[in-house]
C-alpha cells in the first residue's frame, strides 16, 4: 500500500512539474509576441478593404487605418464614413493583451501555410470579457501570430489569419483575412451604410444557417509611432 502510495504521490508530482513546464513555456511564447507588438506605440496605415457577405453587396474600398496602443482602433473609408469594430481584438491583436488578465495554455504543435506555429490558448480571468478563449497559432522563431481563432459572447466564433512582409519586425501584417459565421457575426457600424438599395437579408433558414463572411484588408504605407491623439479616436 506505502509503495501504491507513494508512485501516486511521484505521478502526481511528475504531472504537476509537467503541467507548470508548460504554462511557463506558454507564457514566455505569449510574452514575446506581447513585447513585439507593444513596441508599437501607434499606426496609421492606407489599405484595400474587401467584404464577403452574400446578402451585401460591397465594393472594395479604400481605407485608411489607425491604432493607438493598446486598443484604439479605428478604420476609415475614402468617402469619410468610419468603421470601428466592436473590442479592440476584433483586427487588431494589441487589443487582446491590452490587460494582461489571461491565462496561457499550451495546446500543442501545428502549421500555418508551411510554417511551424505553437498553438496556445488565452483564457481569460475577467468573467466579464466578452472573449471566452483565444486560441493562437504562433510562430515563435518570429514571435508573429499568424492565426487566431476567438470564441466570443456576443460574435460567435470567428478566424484571423494575418500574413507578414515588410513590417514584421513590428509585428504589424501586410494582410488580415477575417472568417465569421453571419448568423453569429454583428458587423460593424459603417458597413450597413453599403447595403445596396433594396437589397435585403435572407431570412434565416437551414441551409444559411452556417454560412460564412469575410473581410479581407491588405495594409501599405505604415506610418509608426508618429503620435496620434486619444482626440481623435473619439
Amino acid at each position: 500500500m506505502n509503495i501504491f502510495r507513494s508512485m501516486l504521490v511521484l505521478a502526481s508530482a511528475c504531472t504537476l512539474s509537467i503541467t507548470t513546464a508548460l504554462a511557463q513555456e506558454a507564457d514566455a511564447v505569449i510574452k514575446k509576441v506581447k513585447d513585439k507588438l507593444a513596441t508599437v506605440k501607434d499606426y496609421q496605415a492606407d489599405g484595400v478593404m474587401k467584404t464577403d457577405v452574400s446578402f451585401m453587396k460591397i465594393p472594395e474600398s479604400k481605407v485608411v487605418i489607425y491604432y493607438k496602443n493598446p486598443d484604439k482602433f479605428r478604420i476609415k473609408k475614402a468617402d469619410g464614413i468610419a468603421i470601428v469594430p466592436k473590442g479592440g481584438a476584433n483586427i487588431n491583436l494589441g487589443g487582446l493583451f491590452a490587460n494582461g488578465n489571461y491565462a496561457a495554455v499550451a495546446a500543442g504543435k501545428s502549421t500555418v501555410d508551411n510554417t511551424p506555429v505553437s498553438i496556445i490558448k488565452l483564457l481569460p480571468s475577467d468573467e466579464k470579457s466578452d472573449i471566452v478563449v483565444a486560441t493562437l497559432y504562433i510562430d515563435e522563431k518570429q514571435s508573429l501570430v499568424r492565426k487566431a481563432v476567438m470564441t466570443t459572447r456576443s460574435n460567435g466564433t470567428y478566424e484571423m489569419e494575418m500574413t507578414y512582409s515588410q513590417y514584421a519586425n513590428w509585428g504589424l501584417p501586410d494582410k488580415v483575412v477575417f472568417s465569421f459565421n453571419t448568423k453569429d457575426y454583428k458587423l460593424p457600424k459603417g458597413l450597413a451604410f453599403d447595403y445596396d438599395t433594396g437589397e435585403k437579408p435572407k431570412p434565416a433558414n437551414n441551409t444559411d444557417k452556417e454560412q460564412k463572411g469575410k473581410l479581407e484588408i491588405s495594409y501599405s504605407n505604415y506610418a509608426v509611432n508618429k503620435g496620434l491623439a486619444d482626440s481623435f479616436f473619439k
